[in-house]
């Protein structure tokens, strides 16, 4: 990773170890036998600490090796969202990515099962490893797993070495695995500890490399060689003089900087935070990231440990490990809130901070949109030239294809579209997959009151969708409707916000007044309010154009009532191109404003022609992607050109 100088950035951890994916059960309370489906997630202990101090704030890299198919391209990709630097994450060209299975059965059993027999970060190359890479971070970070085979050793030795030489601490996450140090019977993942004479002596080996050593109450007795906590203490200090951090679960955990005190709580005890536990798999993995996220700016251990004890409290009340890590917002909210939130899992204001901050991307500075997720009013033009409704799906296919060609036209680097999956669906898949903005619509055409396209069970629709599309609604709305129908209408955006954050699908309200009721310039910013006050705070907004003082009053509402709005996009209507070019001139002074997603105005025309049989392929698709473009360029020039009245920043 370059800085603006074309200088290699420096780094504040390393993690070399176990990177892996894993398979979380979502059946809770379900044998792994029983288990009907899985949720995919980033995995392996090194792996999670990456992950986890990079949500921190945390300048991480990650050091191991993926394989050359679909898990291990995954693993790269989630580690760079979350900003984790990979460019020393190796590529196996044979073995494939580990995998873990793992069920949560109650609140003491999680079976568990490695796929890990060969895999390819345990065949990490030691010569791949850069010492120059190394010397750039404050830390280096290693788990005790790769301490158990002769090719992982080897890769340790030489990055510990090079950190020894460059001044780099080094660090020990014990993370003892009784399986993959081949104790137990494959199926055994869920068993924390065996003791071990051999597996003892190797780990003491190592134990001098370190300037801090972390571990459970167990790990420590594996490398201590004592299920006494305070004698395997004591052996490991006599072979080390790494600050110990032992893990005391929702006790806390103590540090000791020299010699071990007669009684484990004279150490630097720090008392952990109790909540409801769902799941511990990743738990430690969440300690160690808020631990070193402080360490590693210096802090306090007391401070540091908070942090620990805090990330861990929060893992363990959610479901999967990487995804539940917090961030830098949450962390501290929790922290400031924490004696009065014995549910985490179900505390509003640290579920939409979760939901808001571990976006992807965290940003996006502008959404240009070609608009086409018509149902209705694309069959009507079909019928009124006489054209098969069989023909729509391909339409829209071009439609993509002009979306794509219009955006290079106007210099966007990234498509935005809206597109259904009833008349669209080829079209959704064409786009997905390449880092587009794609909008889904649920609603049902013209409905008022509200109803959706293809039924009311929101969930078992919304969990076949990728993750990358927003759920798109519009609803007819004023906040004078009468009390009946605006109750219904209200109760189901409620209904479809829940759906929305329990999938973890970002959500697009579009509010338009309808057309036979009076509206002023307070209408628009009363509906949002009124939407605010029940609980449901969409990542977008869809408007129509307002006046200066109606933008006015949205952006406050919005910086008001949720800072981490994405903003707003703004409506076309099927105006004409120069009836939105002139509403662009207030819009474009309010930052709130995104930009636009516009669909007949652009496309209309020469999709009647195509399905006339008056215009080809080719044609269609120059005919739309000229008129994207030329909507692009007049956005970017009234939003560059014009003063911005309302500071807006979606927080990152």
């Amino acid at each position: 990773m370059l800085n603006n100088n074309g200088q290699q950035q420096p780094l504040d951890l390393i993690c070399l170890g176990r990177v892996a994916v894993d398979l979380y059960a979502e059946q809770i309370g379900s044998r792994l036998e029983d288990v009907a489906s899985f949720a995919k997630y980033l995995g392996g202990s090194s792996g999670n600490v990456a992950y986890g101090t990079a949500r921190l704030g945390l300048k991480s890299a990650m050091l191991s090796r993926v394989g050359n198919e679909q898990m291990g391209h995954f693993v790269r990709e989630e580690l760079s969202r979350a900003g984790v630097d990979t460019s020393a994450l190796q590529t196996d060209p044979e073995r494939h990515t580990g995998l873990v299975l793992l069920a949560l059965k109650d609140r003491e059993s999680f079976p568990l099962l490695f796929y890990r027999r060969d895999c390819a970060d345990m065949a990490i190359d030691a010569a791949a490893i850069d010492p120059d890479f190394i010397a750039r971070a404050k830390a280096l970070a290693i788990t005790g797993t790769h301490l158990s085979t002769e090719t992982t050793r080897k890769a340790c030795r030489k990055a510990l070495d090079a950190a020894a030489r460059a001044n780099v601490k080094r660090v020990l996450d014990i993370d003892y695995r009784p399986v993959l140090w081949g104790l137990t019977h494959p199926g055994d993942g869920e068993t924390r500890f065996i003791a071990d004479d051999k597996v003892t002596t190797d780990l003491q080996q190592w134990l001098v490399d370190f300037d801090l050593i972390v571990g459970t109450e167990e790990e420590f007795h594996i490398a201590g060689g004592s299920t006494d906590t305070l004698e395997a203490l004591r052996n490991v200090r006599q072979v080390s003089a790494a600050t110990l951090v032992c893990k005391l679960g929702p006790l806390g955990c103590v540090v000791f900087e020299g010699d071990i005190p007669p009684r484990i709580e004279d150490g630097i005890l720090i008392e952990g935070v109790q909540v409801e536990v769902l799941n511990v798999l990743g738990a430690g993995d969440a300690f160690m990231s808020g631990l070193l996220r402080g360490w590693l700016r210096d802090e306090p251990w007391q401070t540091s440990a908070q942090y620990a004890n805090a990330c861990g409290a929060l893992v363990v009340s959610r479901h999967g490990c990487a995804p539940a890590m917090p961030t830098e917002d949450e962390l501290f909210d929790y922290l400031a809130r924490r004696d009065d939130v014995p549910r985490p899992d179900v505390d509003k204001r640290l579920n939409h901070l979760h939901r808001v901050t571990t976006r992807v991307p965290a940003q996006w500075p502008e959404v240009l949109g070609l608009a086409f997720d018509h149902r209705r009013q694309l069959t009507d033009m079909a019928r009124d030239e006489q054209a098969e409704v069989t023909q729509l799906p391909k339409l829209k296919k071009l439609l993509v294809t002009a979306a794509e060609e219009g955006a290079k036209r106007g210099g966007l680097a990234t498509p935005a579209i809206l597109v259904d999956d009833v008349l669209g669906q080829d079209a959704l898949n064409q786009a997905s997959g390449q880092g587009w903005w794609i909008g889904r619509p649920v609603e049902l055409p013209g409905s008022r009151p509200l109803r959706f396209q293809h039924g009311d069970d929101l969930g078992s629709c919304l969990r076949h969708w990728p993750r990358e599309q927003i759920i798109k609604c519009l609803v007819f709305y004023h906040p004078d409707d009468a009390l009946p129908l605006r109750l219904e209408q209200e109760e189901r955006l409620r209904q479809l916000y829940q759906s929305a954050c329990s999938q973890g699908l970002e959500l697009l309200i579009e509010v338009i007044p309808p057309a036979d009721m009076t509206c002023d310039d307070t209408t628009l910013p009363r509906s949002l309010q009124r939407l605010y006050n029940l609980g449901i705070r969409p990542d977008w907004w869809k408007l129509p154009m307002m006046s200066g003082a109606a933008w006015k009053a949205v952006g406050e509402i919005i910086n008001r009532e949720d800072a981490y709005c994405r903003g707003v996009v703004l409506l076309g209507l099927d105006a004409p191109m120069a009836e939105m070019k002139q509403g662009f001139m207030e819009a474009a002074r309010h930052p709130c404003c995104k930009g636009f997603t516009v669909g007949r105005t652009l496309f209309a025309h020469a999709s009647r022609e195509w399905l006339a049989g008056r215009l080809d392929n080719v044609s269609l698709v120059q005919e739309v992607a000229s008129n994207y473009a030329e909507l692009i360029h007049a956005w970017r020039q009234l939003r560059n050109s014009q003063p911005q009245t309302l500071p807006y920043t979606e927080e990152a």
